[in-house]
This record gives structure tokens, C-alpha cells and sequence, in this order.
């Protein structure tokens, strides 16, 4: 977009939050001219992808900077133990404010303007080594989604897909059972929790192809875990996903973000 409209719009927008003053949404700054809607440009700009050396197969965070030292493919505890039956899982900014803050203002007060900022994010940091035939995005079970009105995960889908100039499917991987939120369960709880969870329709959709899983936030897999057997069972050649945000080990912080947000938790409401 030429500078001279860029300007032209920042003056409407300047004049439009003089009369209806809202502030933001992490800092409860009052906006300005800020161009991202309800978040300031100092918070937005606190938002960086997760970095440093990672497992390979979940991208779950090592502490250590010479985890993947020796071996670049090394692959977290927990991988080795119970390998996911997706083949990889990318996660691109750890969920902590003010990007937690953002995810709960699009999800639960319904702020649609945050959609394409978001999505933006995510195809800033997209991996080079993505291929992928089929996006599809987590779905939300029928009764949630009249609830919540919209699916989070496939309004980031959808912006992904027309950047990566790939289909995205909404009906072939549905949710049939109503689950308890994953947050205050056990591992074991989350896995019955979830068992029979959901289902595949049109089976011969997946037969050899790529599939990508898209959700907003990555808390403990088990989600993603569960749509990857059913696709793979259904006949996907692989199967990987692809997460806006991961709830952090408050260790794996940065102190300066610790120090700029508090003792604010960095927690999540979904699984």
C-alpha cells in the first residue's frame, strides 16, 4: 500500500480513537495510530518466535543451547518414551502475554479484527521445510462452535491456505464427542478425555497425501496427537501440524519477558 494512503488511514484512525477511546488490550494503553486493532505497537512488537534448540520431532524447547549440539535431530524425553503419531509438530511463539492476551481476545470476546494479524504472525515464521497437499484446521465440536460462533484455528487456516496456495478441508475431519476442558486433567485423563473424539469423513480425501493440522495454541499435544491417528489410519501419507503459539516452562522464559509482564502466569485455556 502507497505511504501517502498508509498516512491517510492512521489520521482516520488517530481521529476515529479520539472519539470512541479504547485501550489496549495487554497494556490497557489508549491507541492511537497504532495499525494492529486493539494492541498497541509496543506490544505487538514484543512478540518474537520461540528460538533456540528444540526437539525435533514436537519442537518442545530445550533448556540447554547445546542440546542439539552432537545431534540436531535429538528429540525431547517424552518422544522417545511415547513417539506422537504425527510426524512433526512446529510451534512458532511461546503464549505469553501480550500474544496470550491477543488469542483470548479473538477466541472469548469475539475481537474478528485480530484474525489477520494473527495469521500474519504465523506465516512470518512459517518453517522452511513445510510441504504439505491438505490443510485442515482442529475442529471444534458442534455445540462449541454454535457457543463460540467461530473456529479460532480455521480462521488461521484459511489465511495459511491462500499463502501456501493449498486446499483446506472443514468437513472430512469432524469433532463427535463433547470433552472437558484438557487444562486441569492428568496426562491419562487427557488421553480418555479424548479417545473416540473424532472422526473422519470421506476417508479417500487422505489416502497418500500431506496433511497439515492447524490449531492456535500448543499445551500438551495430546489434541493434535489424536486427529494424527485418525488421519494416518485413514490413509495420510504423513501427518504434521503447525501451531500459532506453545504454553512455556516459565524457565524457558527470557528474563527480560518475565520482568516486562510480572508474575502474570503463562498458562492456557485450551488444550
Amino acid at each position: 500500500m502507497p505511504p501517502g494512503v498508509l498516512d491517510v488511514l492512521g489520521i482516520c484512525r488517530l481521529a476515529l480513537r479520539a472519539l470512541l477511546p479504547i485501550d489496549c488490550i495487554s497494556c490497557a494503553r489508549p491507541l492511537r495510530m497504532d495499525p494492529v486493532p486493539y494492541v498497541c505497537d509496543l506490544c505487538w512488537d514484543l512478540i518474537t518466535p520461540i528460538s533456540g534448540p528444540r526437539c525435533s520431532r514436537c519442537d518442545q524447547p530445550f533448556a540447554s543451547n547445546a542440546a542439539n549440539t552432537w545431534s540436531p535431530t535429538h528429540r525431547c524425553q517424552p518422544c522417545l518414551e511415547r513417539p506422537p503419531a504425527y510426524d512433526r509438530a512446529w510451534t512458532l511463539y511461546p503464549y505469553i502475554p501480550p500474544l496470550q492476551d491477543v488469542i483470548c481476545a479473538l477466541k472469548y470476546r469475539h475481537a474478528f479484527g485480530l484474525a489477520r494479524p494473527l495469521a500474519a504472525l504465523m506465516i512470518r515464521a512459517l518453517p522452511e521445510q513445510l510441504e504439505v497437499d491438505l490443510i485442515l484446521p482442529v475442529p471444534l465440536h458442534p455445540s462449541r462452535l454454535r457457543a463460540r460462533e467461530f473456529n479460532q484455528s480455521l480462521l488461521l487456516a484459511d489465511r495459511l491456505g491462500k499463502y501456501l496456495m493449498r486446499p483446506i478441508s472443514t468437513t472430512a475431519l469432524v469433532r463427535t464427542v463433547v470433552t472437558e476442558p484438557q487444562t486441569s486433567l492428568t496426562r491419562q485423563e487427557r488421553l480418555r478425555n479424548l479417545r473416540r473424539a473424532f472422526t473422519v469423513r470421506h476417508a479417500e480425501s487422505f489416502d497418500g497425501r500431506r496433511v497439515l493440522l492447524v490449531d492456535d495454541v500448543f499445551t500438551t499435544g495430546t489434541t493434535l496427537n489424536e486427529c494424527a491417528k485418525i488421519l494416518r489410519s485413514a490413509g495420510a501419507a504423513s501427518v504434521s501440524a503447525l501451531t500459532l503459539a506453545r504454553t512455556m516452562d516459565s524457565r524457558l522464559v527470557p528474563d527480560r519477558l518475565l520482568a516486562e509482564h510480572g508474575a502474570r502466569k503463562f498458562t492456557s485455556p485450551r488444550s
